[in-house]
């Protein structure tokens, strides 16, 4: 049995305060001295950037839908050794799950790891009827243990004691409205932490509005979680795997790098920005905003070398952002710049979203990398969409979300594959990466 001192920090809904509060916990409790481990639930890629860069630890996903519920608690308690806390942000409403159920969502996610919650509720309009709000939260799963709150927006002295004269749950704070720290917001969700540190300004907000000593004891209150076998190490590193990482490029999930490592890779991070590609063995290129920098992707010659490397044999997966690099042309912004020129396909940025949600796949072939008959699961989130040729070739048949075109993902030329879905990797995966890797170097 492990003891670790954990809390949830859910909202009654998203946009009620969650992620600046949660931020700003991490924060606070990290300077106190303490080690702070944070999650994020759900598949989000940007929260967790936030969260790592407070905490000088790496932030972790929990999300029961893509890792299975076993996988919630390996993750939990292999990312959790030697922390002092773990605090965990939820997704949107406490209980919004998939297509209307519990699953993956942040109740879910709290009844796996036993783990008590603080609920952010925004108090702006509102007095006494805050508390028929709690009290529904609390009441409405007996499996979710709903133990504090933390009011958001409170407007004022006054409004806080018309608040106080009824109790519902025990206050752990009570948080004024902010604007001058408010995060700067696109597409695809509030801005990168290396963009932008104002997420860790909420600390000394949190230190001095919040229970700091109250919230660590809720935290220490929750029960031992049992033990899961330990991870054996894989063989030692000597496959160079590049991993595409820069401003264009920024959306991976930790546990798939991990997989990697373990599976005997020795990851070369660059950028295709401003980098030629590295002597590497096999190619990742993940999710992020190429559109946001689509002159100097085409500008680097990096490009060049990529097309020169998918020519020669080189394994490469590619999601999202890595499927727009690798087409011929991007239009963005009124302009048509030209990608890595790998795939038969062209992308353009849209006004509104083309794909977002879970997505199930499954591999019918094509793509050695992945594996026939492989069963993906994942998330997509793009705004934009592909013109493909009349004779490409799609690893990936979609049983859930809407990939490239017509159910199918997954776009196929020689050993490399490109895909809209974020796949948390299935087991297996990273050891075929990594060989697929190794027999390109041997030949």
């Amino acid at each position: 049995m492990r003891l670790i001192p954990r809390i949830v920090v859910a909202g009654t809904h998203s946009g009620c305060g969650k992620t600046t509060l949660a931020s700003g916990l991490m924060a606070a409790l990290t300077a106190r001295g303490l080690a702070v481990q944070p999650f994020k639930v759900g598949p989000d890629f940007i929260d967790p950037t936030h969260h790592s860069a407070i905490c000088g630890r790496p932030s972790r996903n929990l999300d029961p839908f893509m890792m299975e519920e076993a996988g919630v608690r390996e993750t939990f308690l292999r990312a959790a050794e030697g922390a002092d806390i773990a605090v965990i942000e939820g997704v949107m409403g406490l209980y919004d799950g998939l297509d209307g159920t519990e699953t993956a969502s942040t109740a879910h996610v709290a009844k796996i790891l036993d783990a008590p919650v603080l609920l952010v509720v925004d108090a702006k309009g509102a007095s006494r009827s805050v508390h028929a709000v709690v009290r529904g939260y609390a009441g409405f799963d007996p499996g979710v243990r709903v133990a504090g709150v933390i009011f958001n927006r409170v407007g004022s002295p006054r409004h806080r004691a018309l608040i106080e004269t009824t109790q519902s749950l025990p206050a752990y704070g009570w948080v004024s409205r902010r604007d001058d720290l408010a995060v700067a917001s696109r597409h695809l969700g509030l801005a990168m932490a290396a963009e932008t540190g104002t997420l860790a300004g909420f600390g000394p907000v949190v230190e001095e509005t919040c229970d700091l000593a109250g919230i660590m004891a809720l935290a220490r209150s929750a029960p031992p979680l049992p033990a899961v076998p330990g991870i054996r190490g894989g063989p030692e590193a000597g496959i160079r795997l590049g991993v595409a990482r820069d401003a264009a490029f920024c959306f991976y999930y930790r546990d798939n790098l991990d997989k990697l490592v373990r599976a005997g890779a020795d990851l070369i991070f660059f950028s295709p920005m401003t980098d030629r590609l590295p002597d590497v063995d096999a190619l990742y290129i993940g999710g992020g905003y190429p559109e946001l920098h689509a002159e100097a992707l085409a500008a680097s010659r990096c490009r060049e070398d990529v097309r020169r490397a998918v020519d020669d044999g080189m394994p490469v997966y590619a999601e999202c952002g890595g499927l727009i690099y690798l087409t011929e042309r991007l239009a963005t912004d009124g302009e048509d710049y030209p990608m890595a020129g790998v795939l038969p396909a062209s992308a353009a940025m849209t006004n509104r979203i083309q794909g977002l949600g879970y997505v199930e796949a499954r591999v019918v072939g094509g793509a050695p990398v992945l594996g026939p008959g492989t069963a993906f699961r994942g998330h997509e989130f793009h705004y934009s969409r592909l013109d493909c040729a009349s004779d490409a070739r799609f690893a990936l048949e979609l049983l859930r979300g809407r990939g490239i075109t017509d159910g199918r993902d997954g776009l196929v030329v020689q050993n490399t594959v490109a895909q809209y879905t974020h796949a948390y990797f299935p087991g297996g995966f990273a050891e075929r990466l990594v060989q697929a890797a190794r027999a390109y170097r041997r030949g």
